[in-house]
Parts: C-alpha cells; sequence; structure tokens
C-alpha cells in the first residue's frame, strides 16, 4: 500500500476533512503524511507606481499567510498525533498551488496526493480549471481525490 502521503491543505473545512480521512488511511496502511500549504505570494496589483497600495505591505502580507499556513497544517499535524500517525509539514510560497503540490510531493518523495475536491464546477471549470484537477492532470504518482 502507500508509504508516504502528501495532504495538501488550505485550512478550509473541505480540507480538514480531507486531511482526517487521509490520516484514516495513513493509520491502517502505516504511512506517515506530510502535510502541505502553499502560501501565495504578494498580489502585484497592490502596488501602484512601485509602491504598496493595498491593505497590507509586503511584509505585513508574509506574515499573515505564515500565520495561516501554520494554523492549516498544524491542524493536520495534530490529527496525525492524535491517530499515532507519523506525520511532519512543508510551505512554500508559489502562485502556482498545483505546481507546488506536486514539486513538493516529488521531493519529499510522495507515493500518494490526498487533496480535497474544491473549486470552480461546470463551464466555468472546463475553461478556467482548477488546482484538483491540474494536479490530477500532470501528476506522475496517484492522487485521491475527497469528495
Amino acid at each position: 500500500m502507500y508509504k508516504h502521503i502528501l495532504v495538501p491543505t488550505d485550512g478550509s473545512e473541505l480540507s480538514t476533512q480531507a486531511a482526517c480521512a487521509a490520516v484514516d488511511l495513513a493509520k491502517s496502511s502505516g504511512a506517515r503524511i506530510t502535510a502541505f500549504f502553499a502560501k501565495p505570494g504578494y498580489p502585484q496589483e497592490y502596488y501602484n507606481d512601485g509602491a504598496p497600495s493595498g491593505p497590507n505591505r509586503p511584509e505585513e502580507f508574509a506574515k499573515l499567510t505564515e500565520k495561516k499556513a501554520r494554523r492549516a497544517l498544524d491542524s493536520v499535524v495534530e490529527l496525525c498525533k492524535k491517530a499515532g500517525v507519523k506525520g511532519n509539514k512543508i510551505s512554500v510560497t508559489s502562485d502556482t498551488p498545483a505546481e507546488a503540490i506536486l514539486d513538493a510531493a516529488s521531493k519529499a518523495g510522495c507515493d500518494l496526493i490526498f487533496m480535497a475536491s474544491r473549486g470552480r464546477h461546470g463551464l466555468s471549470a472546463l475553461f478556467l480549471g482548477s488546482e484538483t484537477y491540474k494536479v490530477l492532470t500532470y501528476a506522475k504518482i496517484p492522487v485521491l481525490v475527497h469528495h
């Protein structure tokens, strides 16, 4: 079965539900989990004539995203501890979450990506895509999508 599962999270309820299911799978198969969070980069549209014009300066934005990442990742690691599953965490800054997920899975030596199904539906998904769809399309390892 699987030995190392990457669990991308954004801290949402859907991601938490997927993480719970991933921990159950890891426990039953003796796998370990790496929780993953892709922090967004500072939005360029906040800049006006070279000066920040948005609600946060880049440093404040970085602190806020780091706090959100830590909260989301710690939640998954806590689920692992409660279940007796080995768990660690990784976060990176990336404006392309699907690529960051695939890169993290490869670098960590994961043999499964276990992620929530969320994002656009219907025609907008057909034209715009979703991070889950992109991961499914380009992954070289199995991807389990939790509904």
